[in-house]
């Protein structure tokens, strides 16, 4: 026989599993917030700040960062490496008999008597100019080829739009006058802002005399004892939680600031109110990351986003990066994988077992296969790292974000960083009328809400040292 019973069940009887306890951690304790982050890891950009406790808090007794009012911070970032340029156009000339060639790049980051190497070809040039600004994002570069017998010319194709070119050294005359430091001369200042949002969920009082329900369904077995089979949760409160961290994490993530270098709001309320948000952490990425499409996944691909991320590393070894990837990358990592795995002759033993003192049954069928969750080259490592927003962002071509994410060992600061106000991190709030509770309402109306609302910010520290992987 199966009885079914429905019992009233106070909140606070359910430890760790209601919002209300939940909330009464927080409040009690709100760096504790790394504790609900972890619960669901795949919110990438929540548990990198909360899950591991970076969130920085814009006060007056903050001294790391600059806060320039209350939802704005600045900070200044040092590069110490040596970037890559790419080309703006094509070059006019081809170098012959040592002539000068004339390029064009994106920025003026080489001077007078740098040498560089054009990647693609591995030629190399020396600046016999100043650069020349021809238009925003368009510098003119005097360049000639570096070689002992003039017989080189320029592998033009090498010089498209798009390619690259890294610095090498300089190469100075007598009588010299001037001499530059690159690092010095990428002292940078960000800023990133903090935003406000807000979930609400609306009941009538009826809907909440029957939502604070569980059922338990039990059948009656050995002299009448119940064996409980179904719990039900508490919905109302646990998809307001829920829809927090979806647009909390989303906002983190995807982001576009509505804010002009000048510091001034360029999004309004149709009555005029400023709509404040800053870059999420994907926007700020995107800028600076290195970038490359893929057609068919394999092993080199991999290799080759390894081999960019640690050229923007001090170490070429010991180095470990994370991979935030989608849901159709991850599944291609692992197809991949698994076929180069198969290139390493594996001895029966990596490819059957089965447990101990068990025979193989139909109900006890062998496992075979493997989850790749992480991969070591060269001595350096990458973690993958699976996130249901950028799934949904690109939910049919494989897209990918990976990040350096070790601290700063000059300043301490991680490489991903949130930024929130004292004490408005997580802020909640119930709004109640009639049939609720006895005693004071706040409206005549039988029915009320559950608000969650709070203030958050993004900041990478380190966006260089960053790599983009896209499908065409």
């Amino acid at each position: 026989m199966i009885v079914a019973s429905y019992i009233n069940l106070k909140p606070e009887m359910a430890h760790s599993r209601t919002y209300e306890d939940f909330y009464k951690f927080l409040g009690t304790t709100p760096k504790m917030m790394g504790v609900m982050a972890r619960m669901n890891m795949n919110n990438t950009a929540t548990f990198l700040t909360e899950g591991l406790l970076n969130v920085y808090y814009n006060q007056k007794t903050v001294n790391k960062f600059q806060p320039i009012n209350s939802l704005q911070v600045e900070w200044n970032m040092e590069i110490d490496f040596l970037k890559r340029v790419p080309f703006a156009a094509a070059p006019t000339g081809n170098g012959a008999g040592g002539s000068d060639i004339v390029m064009y790049m994106t920025e003026r980051y080489y001077e007078r008597f740098d040498t560089f190497i054009i990647e693609k070809s591995g030629q190399q040039c020396i600046v016999k100019a100043v650069p020349q600004r021809k238009a925003d994002n368009f510098w003119e570069y005097i360049v000639q080829l570096l070689d002992s017998d003039y017989e080189s010319i320029l592998d033009s194709n090498a010089c498209q739009i798009g390619d690259t070119t890294r610095f090498l050294s300089n190469v100075m005359p007598e009588y010299h006058s001037e001499g530059y430091t690159k690092v010095q001369s990428n002292i940078e200042k960000h800023r990133t802002w903090i935003k406000e949002s807000r979930v609400d969920i609306s009941m009538s009082s009826r809907y909440d005399a029957f939502e604070e329900q569980f059922i338990k369904i039990a059948k009656g077995d050995n002299a009448g004892e119940l064996k409980e089979k179904i719990f039900k949760l508490n919905k109302a409160e646990r998809d307001l939680l829920d829809s927090w961290y979806t647009v909390k994490n989303q906002g983190l993530l995807w982001d576009k600031s509505t804010m002009d270098a000048n510091g001034k709001c360029t999004t309004f309320t149709p009555d005029g109110r400023p709509l404040i948000q800053g870059d999420g952490l994907i926007p700020q990425y995107q800028r600076f990351a290195g970038k490359m499409k893929y057609t068919r996944l394999d092993i080199s691909v991999i290799d080759k986003v390894m081999e960019q991320m640690v050229d923007k590393c001090d170490n070429p070894t010991g180095n470990h990066f994370m991979f935030t990837v989608n849901k159709v990358l991850w599944s291609q990592i692992n197809t991949s994988l698994r076929d180069w795995l198969k290139l390493w002759g594996s001895t029966p033993t990596m490819i059957y077992s089965k447990a101990a003192g068990t025979s193989v049954k139909a109900d006890n069928p062998l496992k075979v296969g493997a989850t790749f969750v992480s991969y070591e080259v060269s001595g350096n490592t990458v973690t993958f790292m699976v996130d249901n927003a950028i799934s949904k962002y690109y939910p049919d071509k494989g897209w990918g974000l990976c990040m350096d994410l070790t601290p700063d060992m000059t300043t301490g600061n991680p490489a991903v960083g949130a930024f929130t106000l004292k004490g408005k991190e997580f802020i909640s709030n119930k709004y109640k009328g009639v049939g609720f509770e006895n005693g004071e309402v706040a409206s005549p109306v039988a029915g009320g809400k559950l608000i969650v609302s709070g203030y958050y910010g993004i900041a990478a520290f380190a966006p260089y040292k960053s790599f983009i992987l896209s499908q065409n």
